[in-house]
């Protein structure tokens, strides 16, 4: 039986650090294990030039704690108001490794985004040119739409058209949720890959609604059913190297999270590792967690490996935080809902 797993220092891809005191109190549960994260522009206001994301890049780096190591990797996020050569030149120098989609609405802090794909089409002809990945939240926010629809209508009315008419894209579906989704990256033969959370692998739509109403389960894109948990953590657990580890861990205090309309988000970042040996270990699938957290993802970007590693140890049963403590309140830890043997050693 396996006790002690060393594999290369993982990378998230899919990540919110916020800004000020929460960023402060927040960044050492991910630099702790990670080494690199794609970090959300999804501020007030947004990271939407070269500028905003080298001044964010610099508050992240001073409030890394000491004898941490750390590389923020920036986003842009994209507006109709985007001009394609800022962008070209943040990609260029190194400030900006991918541009993130949002369609207006769809979740935290999206107020800014897209609402008519045709005006950033030069953006995205520029991107394709030069290399850079589209990050995507691929969910339609049309009324008329079911929200546990909303990622399987996007993929056909959105996605599939914008793949048709700039092929040469890369882009990298965020947080996908369902059976559907699984599909079409797995049909695609190049340029498209998808990130999958922590908490999509182990949660469904009943940890959110049956009993009771969860609010510390609720996240956007909302869990769907069952089946589609399933197809997830069979993705996850394959190999297969368009599917890796975003965490979308997204911290929002108690008093945020728990009134009449609260927030979406789920904050996982002292919990990753230690979750995901769990799912990978009941799959069998322990061998694959290196390329799940820290080989796909950079084989994608472009980016080498981390050379550094960590060990992962099993043992008893061991009670992680339940809160971090910031200024403005509490901002409560994601629990799985099953006893955590496996743990990152110091």
């Amino acid at each position: 039986m396996t006790d002690r797993l060393t594999l290369r220092r993982p990378d998230d891809w899919h990540l919110h650090l916020r800004d000020g005191a929460m960023l402060k109190a927040v960044l050492p549960a991910t630099a702790a294990h990670f080494a690199r994260a794609i970090v959300m522009p999804n501020l007030v206001p947004p990271v939407v030039t070269a500028a905003d994301a080298m001044a964010y890049r610099e508050r992240i780096l001073t409030v890394l704690p000491e004898g941490m190591t750390f590389t923020p990797l920036m986003t842009l996020y994209l507006t109709e108001g985007t001009d394609p050569d800022d962008v070209a030149r943040a990609h260029a120098e190194g400030i900006a490794t991918a541009v993130k989609l949002y369609p207006a609405g769809a979740t935290t802090n999206s107020a800014s985004g897209v609402r008519d794909i045709d005006k950033v089409r030069p953006v995205l002809e520029r991107m394709a040119e030069i290399g850079m990945p589209l990050c995507v939240h691929g969910e339609v926010t049309h009324s008329e739409v079911d929200i546990f629809d909303r990622e399987r209508v996007f993929i056909d009315k959105v996605l599939k058209p914008l793949r048709r008419h700039v092929p040469e894209l890369k882009i990298v579906m965020e947080h996908i949720t369902t059976q559907e989704a699984v599909d079409y990256v797995r049909d695609a033969r190049k340029r498209l890959a998808a990130t999958i959370t922590t908490h999509h692998l182990i949660i469904n739509r009943n940890a959110i609604l049956a009993g009771a109403i969860r609010p510390h389960f609720y996240c956007l894109p909302v869990a769907k059913r069952e089946k589609h948990r399933v197809a997830l953590a069979e993705a996850a657990v394959s190999g297969d190297r368009r599917f890796f580890l975003g965490t979308d861990s997204a911290p929002h205090t108690d008093g945020a999270k728990l009134q009449a309309c609260g927030c979406a988000g789920i904050f996982t970042a002292p919990v990753t590792m230690s979750c995901l040996a769990e799912v990978f270990e009941v799959a069998g699938k322990l061998k694959q967690l290196e390329a799940f957290v820290a080989v796909n993802g950079p084989r994608f970007y472009g980016l080498p490996p981390n050379e550094e590693r960590i060990t992962l140890v099993k043992g008893a049963p061991w009670q992680p935080p339940g809160q971090v403590e910031t200024p403005d309140g509490p901002v409560t830890v994601f629990d799985p809902g099953f006893p955590l043997h496996w743990r990152v050693a110091d």
